[in-house]
């Protein structure tokens, strides 16, 4: 873990096996090779590839710069990422390294070519959503729907083992629960609320079940969000949430 000056994550993934490593979102390039060149001189990882998950230049706007410093490397992620070699589809697998599988999860609607990937290693379950699903909250609809969304967290990202960690593309949790504290009042959102008072960074200490306890947009049939948005259809529940979050 290396911090920087941005609100932003880059996530270098490491299989401890071969060494075989990818650079998941590096949007500040200036701040993020420095690592990378350290990390590979010192033996520590070797660098197999980029990934993106989605093409905003806030994430995939550094690719260029980084491969001007370590060339070759593919780009793997969504058809609109700047210089990207690579989109798989839907449910489509690779490996990193030996032990570290990579499933692709296609959930358009904060953009039409956003991707959660989804990585096994043994027991471990991790996944990286950038800003389609954040700690107690999601992203904003700039290029899709409310009926999108629900289908990205609610079908897609919500089928995933629930001990599953996340790991957003943004620190926003403090934000979220601020928002979430006038829509549930129940003992999850509570916890959140005071593990992000105390604590700088949540980025993976949140698995999938925890979101399903406090995530409202992940909770469109609770009577308390439905009584708050007025709403009882879920994409109707979804719409009005992502609305009344937005005029906070």
């Amino acid at each position: 873990m290396w911090v920087g000056t941005s609100n932003n994550y880059a996530y270098l993934v490491v299989d401890d096996q071969s060494k075989d490593a990818v650079i998941i979102d590096p949007a500040n390039p200036e701040e993020v090779a420095p690592v990378l060149k350290e990390q590979i001189d010192s033996g520590k990882i070797n660098l197999t590839a980029i990934i993106n998950t989605h093409h905003h230049w806030d994430h995939a706007g550094g690719n260029s710069k980084i491969l001007d410093q370590f060339s070759g490397l593919p780009v793997i992620g969504g058809n609109k990422c700047e210089a990207v070699t690579r989109t798989p589809k839907h449910d489509e697998t690779f490996q990193i390294g030996k032990s570290i599988s990579v499933k692709a999860l296609h959930t358009p609607c904060h953009t039409q070519d956003s991707i959660c990937w989804f990585l096994e290693d043994g027991d471990d379950r991790v996944v990286f959503t950038g800003d389609t699903l954040f700690i107690g909250g999601c992203g904003r609809f700039f290029e899709g729907t409310a009926e999108e969304m629900h289908k990205a967290l609610n079908e897609t990202l919500a089928a995933l083992p629930d001990d599953t960690k996340v790991y957003p593309g943004h620190e926003y949790t403090k934000s979220n629960v601020k928002f979430l504290t006038t829509v549930l009042q129940n003992d999850a959102v509570k916890n959140l609320e005071s593990f992000a008072e105390n604590n700088k960074e949540t980025q993976g200490k949140f698995t999938i079940g925890d979101e399903k306890t406090y995530n409202a947009f992940m909770m469109l049939e609770d009577p308390s969000v439905q009584k708050a948005t007025g709403k009882t259809a879920p994409v109707e529940v979804m719409a009005q949430l992502r609305e009344m979050k937005n005029s906070m």
